[in-house]
């Protein structure tokens, strides 16, 4: 197979890109190939897979069609996974990168008549949030997206609209279309390799320097997570294979509350976790003082993530059972991703380190 991937020099896009080079030849959508094809091929072989599989093309996510002006040869597969993330996006921006370049990978995967796999997000499976922000899941259209931009944020909002518009477009297309919908990453389910724009690893941070007193939320409210390897096998297996599902959520319900999570971490960080819980609109409230977000390391657009809703994922699992794909103690995972964090944290203030 021939495989095109946007977004491989991010986390995720490097733990998939390790996982498919083992066997699948790889086109990488960079932005400056000469310099970051070489750094890509290292860290890919370094995770496991084979450098030397992947070749790169020049393109760009914010531009129209990606950028790409090279010829391709034959796409056997698109994997779409580069997405603008970062909290107080302009919405234009964030429409323009995710939408736009999202319906940008959808236009390339029809021209070549073969399978996009778009990575959107677990949200999309919370049907009363979704119903909450206005959104017609059957009719994108008839959605007021401006709305959404305003109440979600625009990253949010972004990754959500993609989600709609890419659907209706592999429909009226009569596309292969599948849908993988990650949950929060953690980090590799045996080194813990966390990257540091991750929010788990932010999570991780306000943990360690005491910004987190207390609970968001309540004992209902989790933070459901997915190791970054166990998603870049999925993602892999929902390219290659032909009996994927259309939407795979990528999400392992075994994940604990957040009170659960924070004191796994903290053991593992050796400090003691938070006790008591801060409802989570007292919370948002209090995000909303002008200075607050700084003072707490924390966006009011990440406090949708946490919540009560549970999600059915007996497709994916069952998917999974038949790919062989392993699922880790989500609570081992939890622990070496903190781990991976403090070794960071050490490095950092060692002597050599400065």
């Amino acid at each position: 197979m021939t495989i095109l991937i946007t977004g491989a020099t991010g986390f995720i896009g490097r733990h998939v890109c390790a996982e498919l080079s083992k066997n699948q030849a790889l086109i990488a959508v960079l932005r400056q190939p000469e310099q970051q094809l070489p750094l890509l091929r290292r860290q890919v072989d370094a995770l496991g897979g084979n450098g030397a599989h992947i070749q790169a093309v020049a393109g760009d996510l914010e531009r129209p069609n990606l950028g790409i002006k090279d010829s391709l040869p034959t796409l056997d597969a698109v994997i779409h996974l580069a997405a603008r993330f970062a909290w107080k996006l302009a919405p234009n921006i964030a429409h323009n990168s995710n939408v736009g370049g999202s319906l940008a990978a959808a236009e390339l995967a029809r021209q070549h008549q073969c399978r996009l796999v778009f990575i959107s997000g677990f949200m999309l499976e919370n049907h009363q949030h979704l119903s909450r922000l206005g959104i017609h899941p059957t009719d994108p259209e008839r959605t007021d997206w401006r709305r959404v931009y305003r109440r979600a944020g625009a990253y949010e909002a972004s990754k959500l609209e993609a989600a709609f518009r890419v659907r209706a477009f592999a429909q009226a297309n009569d596309m292969d279309l599948v849908e993988v919908q990650p949950a929060t990453v953690a980090g590799h389910s045996q080194t813990g390799m966390l990257d540091a724009q991750q929010p788990l690893f932010n999570l991780l941070d306000n943990l360690a320097h005491g910004r987190l007193a207390m609970v968001p939320g309540s004992p209902e409210h989790w933070l459901p997570l997915v190791a970054v390897d166990v998603l870049a096998t999925l993602i892999a297996h929902a390219t290659t294979s032909e009996n994927a599902p259309r939407r795979l959520l990528a999400l392992d319900a075994n994940t604990p509350n957040l009170q659960g999570t924070l004191e796994i971490a903290a053991q593992a960080l050796d400090m003691a976790a938070p006790k008591r819980h801060l409802p989570l609109r007292l919370l948002s409230w209090l995000l909303r003082i002008p200075g607050m977000p700084t003072v707490m390391n924390t966006s009011p657009e990440a406090l949708n993530f946490i919540q009560t809703t549970r999600f059915d994922t007996r497709d994916t699992q069952q998917f999974m059972q038949q790919q062989g794909i392993k699922t880790p103690d989500i609570t081992q995972v939890i622990t070496h991703s903190a781990q991976f964090y403090h070794h960071l944290q050490q490095a950092a203030l060692s002597p050599a380190a400065s």
